[in-house]
């Protein structure tokens, strides 16, 4: 295999985290809103944690995607 072809999969590979992160910011807020229906008066005291689960779980995707980015222009 060419180091070319390596780089491609490599890359390939690396951009399935940024796939990952949209399945885990969706299922974060799938979970926040089951709970807020369950129990709306514990809705406002949980909302700086669904903030930063979703901040942390973009920052992923987003390490994620700058991990492919150097692997295909480098």
């Amino acid at each position: 295999m060419d180091p070319q072809s390596a780089k491609f999969i490599g890359a390939g590979i690396a951009a399935l985290g940024i796939g990952v992160a949209a399945i885990g910011v969706g299922n974060l807020f799938g979970q926040f809103l089951q709970g807020a229906l369950r129990n709306p008066s514990a809705a406002d005291g949980q909302f700086g944690r669904l903030i930063f689960g979703f901040a942390v779980t973009e920052a992923l995707g987003i390490f994620a995607l700058v991990v492919a980015f150097l692997l295909l222009f480098t």
